[in-house]
């Protein structure tokens, strides 16, 4: 008896969870065709009436880091990554190791 009252639990529990996603789904749905029918307009019109995502010039204030120093925003990317072997990587933070002020050479340490 005990089993069947849990799975008519979890049966409720799926039902009221799949109804859920399908609401969610619609509603995104509309949500995107009501942003997509203003996409007619400029961008701060439709920010103004509330529809846009981001936010418009008079809104956004830009991180100071994004800014070059003439209080430009800069529209290059700011991390470029290469990729290296393993042994260029050591050599190279051996070398910021080494050149660091804190660091002691082998060589005053024997004497």
């Amino acid at each position: 008896m005990l089993h069947l009252l849990y799975i008519l639990a979890f049966t409720i529990l799926a039902v009221i969870a799949v109804a859920n996603l399908i609401r969610n789904l619609i509603m995104f749905s509309f949500d995107r065709d009501t942003v997509r029918g203003y996409s007619g307009r400029n961008s701060q019109s439709r920010n103004q009436d509330g529809f846009g995502y981001l936010g418009g010039k008079s809104n956004f204030t830009p991180h100071p880091e994004l800014l070059d120093s003439a209080g430009n925003i800069i529209k290059e990317p700011l991390l470029v990554m290469r990729s290296i072997n393993v042994e260029d990587a050591r050599q190279q933070l051996d070398a910021l190791y080494e050149s660091s002020p804190g660091h002691k050479s082998e060589k005053s340490e024997e004497a």
